[in-house]
């Protein structure tokens, strides 16, 4: 195995340096991906990389794609390098880094698997956040007919590259908030297990959000709809892999 870092990033100039503070003693390369920030956080992405010249590794795209189109480029850059895995993390800081050897010794013992974060959330979550993930991730249990997907919107998770490749070659993957959705079911779809870790989340160093209440959540719920249909035609493979399991 050799496993990587991959942090999408957009605005979040206040908390990268102590996300990254937190990470470097994991001795792990990290693909730091600008997706189209303002001038001031692209310069504190730029000098943090000349910081930690050693492990990051700055990818800057010219316009703002989405957290998906983000990550999709720091895939390709790990596996043009070589890597077999890849942790996804948040660059805001809502993530406990802390989780990183579970994570590892998880997909250690379980190498074809995702590492899926489950989150622990703290006294400061907005409710309405929490009641529209648990929304989320009852269309998740209906898409997959599974319960193995403990949480599907979490940021925080460990790919197996070669399984990621094989599902870009024949599927377009959402690239804005519905990403973390939309990759986890389809892989799941395409035989992938999961493996849920709980993990600590607290809300953002730099108080930055992108999500946008209506605007996303009209997103999402779209994305669920795309993915029920295609459940549909996959209900025979999906009630035989319980049978197999």
């Amino acid at each position: 195995m050799k496993t990587c870092l991959i942090i999408p990033v957009y605005n979040h100039e206040e908390a990268i340096p102590q996300v990254l503070a937190n990470l470097k003693s994991y001795n792990l390369p990290c693909f730091l991906v600008n997706d189209g920030s303002s001038a001031l956080c692209s310069q504190q992405l730029q000098l943090c990389a000349e910081r930690e010249s050693g492990w990051v590794t700055l990818i800057n795209r010219s316009q703002n794609g989405g957290k998906g189109a983000a990550v999709l480029d720091g895939f390709k850059a790990a596996q043009a390098l070589g890597f077999s895995h890849a942790i996804q993390i948040d660059a805001d800081g809502q993530h406990d880094s802390r989780a990183i050897p579970q994570f590892l010794a998880a997909s250690a013992a379980n190498p074809d698997a995702m590492i899926l974060g489950q989150p622990q959330f703290d006294q400061f979550a907005p409710k309405s956040r929490l009641y529209g993930r648990r929304i989320t991730n009852f269309w998740i249990a209906i898409n997959t007919l599974s319960f193995a997907i403990a949480d599907g919107m979490c940021g925080f998770r460990l790919y197996p590259l070669a399984a990621v490749q094989q599902l870009l070659k024949c599927t377009a993957i959402a690239q804005r908030m519905d990403f973390d959705i939309d990759i986890v079911v389809r892989l799941y779809w395409q035989g992938v297990p999961a493996v849920n870790i709980l993990t600590a989340v607290t809300y953002p160093l730099d108080g930055v959000s992108h999500f946008k209440l209506w605007q996303d959540n009209v997103m999402i719920s779209k994305a669920h709809a795309k993915l029920f249909f295609g459940m549909l035609v996959r209900i025979p493979s999906l009630l035989m892999r319980h049978f197999n399991d």
